[in-house]
């Protein structure tokens, strides 16, 4: 079990969150960690989510699958959804590539099937990263954007 502590950053920027939400998605945060401790965790203070994306490197386009925050939902969600064959969890999404579930409540959140489509996204994520060896394990990168958030404070 690995116990990474939430960068302060991210912290901050969930702050605007009801305190559900926050624990929502920290919770979401704390499951990818504990099945993938290597993961480094790409953190996006977008302009209308805060975002928390998974890659065995320090790339976004290497990641493997992500968290998005939204003021009543977080979004668990696969990079390379519609490549995965062994989604047995119904994804929403009809973009060419990312697939997400929503999720309102951890006790909704089919964590066992999600782990297992976890791992088959590492594997596509795997194949396509450039990387032979990568001494970047378990960082965390905090991508802070400029200008006014759509928050719920700013709705």
């Amino acid at each position: 079990m690995d116990n990474r502590t939430p960068a302060p950053e991210l912290l901050e920027f969930l702050e605007p969150y009801n305190e559900n939400i926050q624990n929502l998605a920290l919770d979401l945060r704390k499951q990818v960690i504990e099945w993938i401790p290597a993961a480094n965790e790409l953190v996006y203070d977008a302009y209308n989510a805060v975002s928390m994306a998974f890659s065995l490197s320090d790339k976004l386009s290497d990641a493997f699958c992500h968290i998005a925050v939204y003021p009543d939902y977080v979004n668990f969600g696969f990079n390379r959804g519609t490549e995965l064959t062994n989604a047995t969890v119904r994804l929403s999404g009809s973009g060419q590539l990312i697939r997400h579930l929503t999720v309102r409540d951890m006790s909704d959140f089919p964590a066992g099937d999600i782990h297992v489509m976890v791992q088959e996204a590492l594997k596509i994520s795997e194949r396509r990263i450039r990387l032979i060896a990568s001494h970047i394990h378990g960082q965390t990168f905090i991508n802070r954007s400029a200008g006014k958030k759509k928050r719920p404070e700013n709705n």
